[in-house]
């Protein structure tokens, strides 16, 4: 269990182990040298009130609408992943749906029109941008849309980002596509929906059983933005994935689901919770299990062990306390996993950043929820 499904392989259906696959090395990108480093999720959002600030305080009426214009091309990259030329390409108010919360990017001819793509934005977001847009003054200042010198707004980009102490290089519009691309998988957020978002190629999402869609995407995008935006869980070791199995007994009944990185988890839950949640096969749902219940365990081959969910990965980060540590591990699909245990567990585990540990935690500590 546990274990990743290279591109076009289908699990056994046993459940038990086949070839951990060979992806790309998030570390590469999440943990990147310092001279090389992104802004991360607090500096993103500084940068963010530094636009609105700096739109706060024109005192003449024509350029605080230039500057609105700049702080919605600002946003549009900061929360769609897109591209600058993506963004000056858009028709705002044919290209935002403002009743679905998508944003349509590369609608338009020529190159970008291979790429076209809906990104969800977080409903917050999208009355956002309603009220700017439905403004008369905002809306008579886009008489020419966002058709801007893609050089003005770089240097405009610049002088907010070294306004707060950053680099060009940081306060890029690529920069922060990029930053956001960070941001989205540190929060977990499966990384074929990341790809998707960004208008990258995604891997085969074909496993057993199951196929996810754009609609199943979408819906999952969907939850992380309106979580992102809200703030409503910290939960850190969460799954999201489709019911590709249940087996049902007298009194429980396990429940098997793969998530969009192909990784397999199971747990058990009782028939009443089965029903009353309406599950069924194809159901998309998020699986969440608590940190103490994650056991870790330092051992070459697949430990020797009746926790159904095991997973192998990476020491990623440490955090030492003098009663208990946390360990996160990174997982084949760039997944993270948080386990705490005792202080003194982690001294006999003699565990440190990058070493390989397998992770584990069995059916009964997985908590199912349908968003």
């Amino acid at each position: 269990m546990g274990r990743t499904i290279k591109a076009g392989e289908y699990p056994k259906q046993s459940g038990r182990s086949w070839p951990v696959a060979e992806r790309i090395s998030h570390s590469r990108i999440v943990s990147p040298p310092k001279e090389l480093r992104g802004l991360d999720p607090v500096e993103l959002t500084r940068l963010e009130q530094a636009f609105r600030d700096w739109v706060g305080k024109a005192t003449l009426a024509d350029i605080r609408l230039s500057r609105q214009r700049i702080l919605i091309i600002f946003l549009l990259i900061r929360y769609t992943g897109a591209k600058l030329n993506e963004v000056l390409a858009l028709n705002p108010f044919e290209d935002i749906d403002l009743n679905r919360h998508v944003v349509t990017l590369g609608k338009g001819e020529g190159p970008l029109k291979k790429t076209c793509r809906e990104v969800r934005i977080s409903e917050a977001l999208s009355r956002e941008f309603q009220a700017a847009l439905t403004d008369p003054h905002f809306k008579n200042s886009l008489q020419n849309l966002f058709r801007v010198d893609p050089g003005h707004v770089r240097r405009k980009f610049y002088e907010r980002a070294m306004a707060c102490g950053f680099s060009k290089k940081q306060g890029s519009p690529d920069g922060i596509r990029k930053a956001r691309a960070v941001e989205l998988m540190q929060s977990n957020m499966p990384l074929p929906v990341v790809q998707n978002i960004l208008g990258h190629s995604t891997p085969n999402l074909t496993s057993a059983l199951v196929s996810f869609s754009q609609e199943d995407i979408q819906q999952v995008a969907h939850l992380f933005l309106e979580r992102e935006a809200h703030r409503k869980t910290s939960a850190r070791n969460s799954f999201f994935g489709k019911i590709s199995q249940i087996k049902k007994g007298d009194i429980q009944a396990r429940v098997t689901l793969v998530t969009l990185g192909g990784n397999l988890i199971t747990t058990v839950i009782t028939n009443e919770s089965l029903i009353r949640l309406g599950l069924k096969m194809g159901t998309l749902i998020t699986a969440e299990i608590k940190a103490p219940l994650v056991m870790l365990e330092r051992t070459e081959g697949e430990p020797w062990s009746t926790a159904e969910n095991r997973f192998r990965g990476t020491v990623s980060r440490i955090n030492r306390g003098k009663i208990t540590s946390e360990y996160v591990v990174r997982i084949g699909d760039g997944t993270e996993l948080c386990a705490l245990i005792s202080t003194e567990a982690g001294r006999r585990l003699a565990l440190k950043e990058a070493d390989p540990v397998w992770a584990v935690f069995n059916s009964f500590s997985v908590v199912l929820h349908l968003d």
